[in-house]
């Protein structure tokens, strides 16, 4: 996986890349989080470990930022912290941190919390792609809706998306129209 780690203590920093590259990740570091961010923008990367106390932007920050980032794929955070208690916790959660570490970070633990990364990003892809699939009529090609009525796929596509129809005739279908026409 792609990991962006940020912290602004070098050793945590260095030691945290080098457990992640010893798994095989690719693994891109910042030193704060304004660096962080351009990163992740620069980078896309399928998970984030942040730091809660950074300078420029701290982890609760860049959490937020990430998530107000519309992505074709979910980035998995986990934010790291000294900060213990259900209060700091909840915080962490509500700005859109997946998970947490705590400082000093444990490298078994790490790991572990990567497979669940590993895990929730792969459902999310599989639930994305069951998201697009579109029930259809094998006869008439009209799609169902979520509320289970029958809508013709024209209307559906230009009510569900930005995309807009004109209308013209294939080939094969004007050489059928110009032969109906001239019998």
């Amino acid at each position: 996986m792609k990991i962006l780690v940020a912290d602004d203590d070098i050793i945590s920093l260095l030691t945290l890349s080098a457990r992640l590259k010893s798994l095989t990740h690719e693994v891109y570091t910042a030193e704060n989080g304004e660096i962080a961010w351009e990163l992740f923008l620069a980078k896309e990367p399928d998970v984030v470990i942040t730091d809660w106390v950074m300078p420029k932007i701290n982890g609760i920050e860049l959490c937020k930022k990430i998530r107000s980032k519309q992505r074709a794929r979910y980035t998995y955070i986990i934010l790291l912290t000294s900060n213990s208690g259900k209060d700091n916790f909840l915080i962490g959660m509500e700005s859109g941190a997946d998970d947490f570490l705590q400082k000093p970070a444990d490298s078994d633990i790490i790991g572990i919390k990567l497979y669940v990364a590993q895990r929730i990003l792969s459902l999310e892809t599989k639930v994305n792609t069951l998201e697009g699939l579109l029930p259809m009529c094998s006869y008439c090609k009209n799609v169902r809706n979520a509320d289970d009525s029958w809508e013709e796929v024209q209307s559906y596509v230009s009510s569900h998306s930005k995309a807009h129809f004109t209308s013209s005739y294939c080939p094969d279908c004007e050489q059928k129209f110009q032969a109906q026409v001239l019998v």
